[in-house]
């Protein structure tokens, strides 16, 4: 088991404060933070230094955090990223999962939850990402916004797609309908509460009839997943 002093983290974030805070809270829990505060600075960072995990703001002077995520991936550059924004809604989540991020949390958030999703991060490691994720005979393209099983294309609306995108990018795991409401919608989401059912449905209705067979499963009083034994 890797010691946390031979973890090392990137911050990039421009507002002083919040990365002063960021990287103490950080150092006092034994990590190694270098911090930077631009998106070119960044970039240079992570293509020259191997990091464990990056905790990377949205809105910063020059190349913002989606392209900055966008570079690295395509520069073959795998470690976890965690995106912060002041942004809310599910556009810009999208975004950065399209971009290659790995979990996204809105401003204000807590230390405590920061610190958990980065352990969670490194402890899965980089994982390099193929341009298409495949579960079963479900094949998505991220940059096309296509999906097909068995060949057969499936026409979905921006939410079904993004609700797909995110059970199949955790494939083999149950995601509780209350993470699949943050990363979906919105944090603070006040339409109706079963918001996400309804959508499953929809899915379920393009994805499953007409092949009669399933593909989301149902794990009840937890949530939902795709690619479970």
């Amino acid at each position: 088991m890797r010691h946390l002093r031979d973890v090392r983290i990137l911050v990039v974030e421009d507002e002083l404060k919040m990365a002063r805070a960021v990287r103490r809270g950080l150092e006092e829990e034994g990590y190694v933070v270098d911090a930077v505060s631009d998106g070119e600075d960044a970039l240079h960072r992570a293509l020259h230094q191997d990091y464990d995990a990056i905790v990377l703001d949205v809105m910063l002077p020059g190349r913002d955090g989606f392209a900055v995520c966008r570079e690295l991936r395509t520069k073959g550059r795998w470690a976890p990223v965690v995106m912060l924004t002041a942004r809310d809604g599910v556009e810009d989540r999208i975004r950065g999962l399209d971009a290659g991020a790995d979990d996204y949390l809105v401003k204000p958030f807590s230390f405590g939850e920061l610190l958990a999703r980065l352990r969670a991060l490194v402890r899965r490691g980089a994982t390099e990402r193929p341009t298409t994720m495949t579960t079963d005979d479900v094949v998505l393209d991220p940059a096309t916004h296509a999906v097909t099983r068995d060949g057969e294309p499936i026409e979905l609306t921006a939410r079904e797609f993004a609700l797909l995108e995110f059970l199949m990018r955790r494939s083999g795991e149950v995601i509780s309908r209350s993470r699949i409401l943050e990363h979906v919608w919105d944090v603070n989401y006040d339409g109706f509460s079963n918001v996400v059912d309804v959508y499953v449905g929809y899915v379920r209705k393009k994805l499953e009839v007409p092949f009669d067979r399933p593909f989301i499963r149902t794990v009840r009083g937890v949530g939902y997943g795709v690619g479970l034994p």
